[in-house]
């Protein structure tokens, strides 16, 4: 979801009508929350961050629907770069917060373990931040530190890897070198690669999920245990600014 979304009625609709046996959401604002629990099926959530706009603060939250049981659920915790930004990395935030853009706090993932008909799977949901290349591979360290190759997994997320010359100009002003900007497609290469050494499949590989950024944000993930039916990227973005993704998995 986009947090400050007004298709909200739209986007519940978009879900409660969805044939889906696990459904991962980010962005979720605190009010649509509720609305969620009515649905019926099995929750975990986790307060992904605070943003902290030019007006109030505002919760916002990751979020697994499940038709299956959750046996678990674990946070997991991702660093707080903000003491630590370069001098025109937080002039590039000032400014972008008065359009308004928002800094972002206690910042957390999710995963679950979830007993199906066929044995239990572990389900993640991350939002890596908007930042550099450095900073998305320590976060990508905090999810493998939670990766059990012994347990079929899914990992969802928006992982926020830029990929075209026109928009990784971001990863220097976000805090990173000038080859982060200029080798636009070097860390997609480096993260394809990861994918692989823990055996995961990129199941949208070069697609594209996010008009702005013409780049595949958006991932679903599956271990070998999975076969791949079905991947897609849907057309109607139902008032986020990505595009939702769904993948089926035998």
């Amino acid at each position: 979801m986009l947090f400050t979304t007004r298709e909200r009625n739209r986007a519940f609709e978009f879900i409660a009508n969805t044939d889906f046996d696990i459904f991962c959401l980010q962005e979720v604002p605190n009010g649509f929350l509720p609305r969620l629990q009515e649905l019926g099926c099995h929750i975990a959530y986790v307060a992904e961050g605070k943003r902290l706009p030019p007006y109030r603060p505002i919760t916002i939250y990751s979020v697994i629907l499940s038709r299956y049981p959750i046996l678990n659920q674990q946070m997991i915790a991702l660093p707080d770069y903000s003491d630590i930004l370069r001098l025109w990395t937080k002039i590039t935030l000032c400014l972008l917060r008065m359009i308004p853009f928002s800094k972002i706090q206690n910042r957390y993932g999710l995963y679950v373990d979830i007993q199906t008909p066929y044995g239990k799977i572990r389900v993640c949901n991350l939002h890596i931040t908007l930042a550099h290349p450095a900073r998305r591979a320590q976060e990508f360290d905090a999810l493998f530190a939670h990766y059990d190759q012994n347990i079929p997994t899914i990992i969802c997320g928006d992982f926020n890897i830029l990929e075209k010359p026109h928009i990784t100009i971001l990863n220097w002003l976000f805090g990173g070198k000038v080859s982060d900007a200029l080798s636009y497609r070097r860390e997609r290469t480096h993260i394809e690669e990861r994918f692989v050494e823990h055996s995961l499949t990129n199941a949208l590989r070069g697609k594209v999920t996010h008009p702005l950024s013409q780049s595949q944000l958006d991932h679903i993930l599956v271990s070998h245990e999975f076969v791949i039916k079905n991947a897609e990227v849907l057309k109607d973005r139902r008032g986020s600014d990505h595009h939702p993704i769904r993948v089926e998995v035998a």
